[in-house]
């Protein structure tokens, strides 16, 4: 008999392999509800790199996280077989070679019926990951939380990819149900006085931080439910957050969303048909005593939470 076992979420915080809540790491996903994958990549940056730390420091945070969250009364571990899968091959050099990675290693997981939730890592990654789903479920309905629209033209002249563009190529692919994408918390200075009505005429619904503000989160998550009507992917930027609660990323912008108020976003989005997850952005080289990656830890464990509700 094993007294002392390398994984299981009944351990004290310091003790156990650092996995995603001392999880079992395995590729083996017979039987499992839900799969942790990192995505340790950051060349899709384009002001400070860093967020390729994100993953592994997401999943030490989470060693503090007990299980029983008592907001929503669910205890996610008891009700989902859930695996930390590992990460996905990256090729740091190669944004586009990365991209197909994250797809098929994502397509691999989604295809087996298993929940994918993915820490990234740059925002980026969400394409590669909006493939692998909609090629799975069709076009999915998108809650985008965020300080930034990233629908965005090549960044850069002649690579057509970065952490700014994803949504971009994610709406000209079709990969979002028409009237079904909002983008939440959206603020900051921009590049041009019509990056916004650009977004909106791809078509995104922009809530920026001031409308959040105003109408209040309830507000906010009704209409979420009223336009989201099919599959909902949810990606979720800590730069969200105002830098005060998540000074750990590339891009902050100041007058951001509370801790709170991001725990209050995703805890409103029971209810709904939720069939994947990502968080990103999360920059360890600027974080201060870590205070990032536990809100990332926690949103993550709120989003479990609510996979454990859908499948009570």
């Amino acid at each position: 008999m094993n007294d002392n076992p390398a994984f299981g979420a009944n351990l004290q915080p310091f003790m156990g392999i650092p996995s995603f809540m001392r999880l079992p790491v395995t590729r083996d996903l017979k039987d499992a509800d839900v799969a942790i994958l990192g995505v340790p990549f950051d060349s899709g940056t384009s002001y400070r790199s860093g967020t390729r730390f994100g993953p592994r420091k997401i999943r030490e945070a989470s060693l503090m996280i007990w299980g029983h969250n008592a907001t929503l009364n669910v205890t996610p571990l008891k009700t989902l077989r859930v695996v930390d899968y590992g990460d996905v091959s990256v090729i740091p050099t190669s944004i586009e070679h990365t991209m197909t990675a994250i797809t098929q290693t994502a397509g691999e997981i989604i295809e087996t019926g298993t929940t994918l939730i993915t820490l990234g890592g740059d925002h980026s990654i969400t394409l590669p990951l909006l493939r692998a789903h909609a090629k799975k479920h069709g076009p999915v309905s998108l809650v985008h939380i965020d300080a930034h629209i990233d629908t965005w033209e090549a960044e850069f002249e002649a690579v057509p990819y970065s952490h700014g563009t994803p949504f971009r190529y994610a709406l000209q692919e079709g990969l979002i149900r028409k009237g079904e994408y909002m983008q939440i918390g959206i603020r900051g200075p921009i590049s041009g006085e019509n990056d916004y009505a650009d977004a909106r005429q791809l078509g995104a619904r922009i809530v920026t931080i001031h409308e959040v503000m105003e109408k209040g989160v309830a507000a906010i998550l009704n209409e979420v439910h009223e336009r989201m009507k099919g599959p909902v992917y949810v990606t979720l930027d800590i730069d969200s957050a105002d830098p005060a609660y998540a000074p750990g990323t590339g891009t902050p912008e100041v007058g951001g969303l509370t801790s709170y108020q991001l725990l209050q976003l995703v805890r409103g989005l029971r209810g709904l048909n939720l069939i994947g997850f990502d968080l990103v952005e999360v920059s360890p080289p600027f974080d201060h005593g870590d205070i990032t990656a536990i809100l990332a830890a926690n949103l993550v464990f709120e989003y479990l939470s609510l996979l454990a509700l859908q499948h009570r």
